[in-house]
């Protein structure tokens, strides 16, 4: 293409190529996307239809569900009618979007992590003031503040990105539309969004983490007052376990969003994108819900339901 040209389409190099151990790859990822989904869908369906599960941390834990869902819907459908079809264009107007929707999910989860982090120091510090501190007014603001800054922050930075010219090439070394690759391809001074949105990274993920941090700090000072070991190993290993997402979801994030230009490599950034968008949304039903006793009996109800059912 000529220089300061804009281009109507993209081609994503995708992340796996036509090889036989490429080709196990993407049958262990799909395997993979299969799992999050069910276990996600699972999710969303127990909280909604168990009473028991109807309290604010399921509530928001069901949002974190749905949000992966979605992820995985944005980012894993293009990719493999890429790879299994060939076909590897995507339309301007595509890649808006798909920046949009990733940048609104990402955002939003990092928000609702972060509103999850409090729910559980409120739950383990003020166990009797719970149902006051975190009413269902406040839930409610909660999470409908994550969907509105996630969607503000990938509104701003998909119109940005899009509006500057692209020229030489119009291949994407990556596997979806992602702001920060797509800029190596812009044939303009790209500085002032770059600084724009590392604010925008500052706000939308050194914040949250900070708040996670400090709760489940918190958090941990408590447990190591209680008086049953048993109560302390338990609440030990599900912060342990629940910081091993964040830190996976928050770091790889970090890495693709916060590092100098000058330290950027495509295949480094296609490996490290592919955690926090399709093995993360895996992760999170298994490590914040599926190992939780409450969920566990709302799993065996339904399966006792739906066995009841069939026998009638």
């Amino acid at each position: 293409m000529e220089n300061g040209n804009h281009t109507s389409d993209f081609i994503l190099l995708g992340l796996f190529n036509q090889t036989g151990a490429h080709l196990f790859l993407f049958v262990m990822m799909l395997t993979i996307v299969f799992n999050s989904l069910l276990g996600n869908a699972l999710m969303i369906f127990l909280i909604h239809q168990d009473r028991c599960l109807h309290t604010s941390m399921y509530f928001l834990l069901s949002q974190l569900s749905l949000m992966d869902m979605m992820l995985v819907f944005t980012i894993v459908p293009k990719m493999a009618a890429d790879y299994l079809i060939g076909n590897k264009f995507i339309s301007l107007v595509g890649c808006e979007l798909q920046i949009f929707l990733f940048l609104t999910l990402g955002g939003g989860e990092c928000l609702l992590l972060a509103a999850m982090s409090y729910d559980r120091y409120v739950a383990v510090r003020h166990p009797l003031r719970y149902p006051i501190l975190m009413s269902w007014q406040l839930c409610l603001r909660m999470i409908l503040g994550s969907w509105f800054l996630g969607a503000a922050d990938g509104l701003m930075q998909a119109a940005a990105t899009l509006s500057f010219p692209f020229c030489k090439s119009c291949e994407i070394d990556h596997f979806f539309c992602e702001a920060p690759t797509l800029l190596r391809l812009a044939c303009a001074d790209t500085s002032v969004f770059e600084y724009a949105m590392y604010i925008c990274c500052v706000l939308m993920l050194l914040v949250p983490i900070s708040l996670i941090l400090t709760s489940y700090s918190l958090i941990l000072a408590a447990v190591l007052h209680m008086q049953s070991t048993e109560a302390r190993k338990k609440a030990f290993a599900t912060c342990s376990s629940h910081l091993a997402v964040v830190g996976l979801f928050y770091g790889a994030a970090i890495f693709i969003y916060m590092r100098p230009k000058s330290y950027r490599s495509a295949n480094h950034d296609k490996i490290v994108s592919a955690f926090y968008t399709i093995i993360t949304p895996a992760l999170n039903p298994l490590i914040y819900s599926l190992r939780n006793n409450e969920v566990k009996d709302a799993l065996w109800k339904s399966m006792r339901q739906c066995s009841a059912l069939i026998h009638e």
